[in-house]
């Protein structure tokens, strides 16, 4: 069943992005992904970002600003994404958990460069999910120019 708002907190720090690896316990599926959750009730996006942050990465973090509020792609269990730029402000970047789910576990935390496409894991560049999502960063950014 398709849930409403994945909100999602994108961390950059000397050209790189910060992302989580998942794995579904289930179908055995492993994928990178940009750190994030759906809002429990009552909880606002920002108080959403800085507890699925912690509880992802192990970071805590200060919410800077909405950097993107778009459409999820097909493939994905939410009808869209809000991603905030926020500031690690203590902690460690670590494999966390997923206690809402308990079919998925967080199996790595890993910064990847955004200023070197080479650099890159060919497992990132066949995500359909994530890879589209950080090149339109890369491109935001002014890491890649519009063709």
């Amino acid at each position: 069943m398709p849930r409403h708002t994945r909100i999602q907190g994108l961390i950059i720090q000397d050209h790189r992005i910060l992302l989580i690896r998942g794995y579904e316990c289930q179908t055995g599926n492993s994928f990178w992904v940009i750190p994030g959750g759906g809002p429990e009730p009552g909880e606002t996006d920002e108080e959403c970002v800085i507890r699925e942050m912690n509880e992802e990465t192990g970071l805590n973090v200060v919410v800077n600003n909405l950097v993107s509020d778009q459409e999820a792609p097909s493939n994905s269990v939410y009808k869209r994404l809000k991603t905030y730029q926020c500031t690690p402000v203590g902690g460690d970047p670590e494999p966390g958990s997923e206690p809402e789910d308990v079919n998925f576990d967080i199996t790595a935390v890993r910064w990847f460069d955004l200023t070197d496409e080479t650099e890159r894991s060919i497992e990132l560049r066949k995500n359909s999910y994530t890879y589209p999502f950080l090149q339109k960063f890369r491109q935001l950014l002014g890491y890649i120019q519009e063709k």
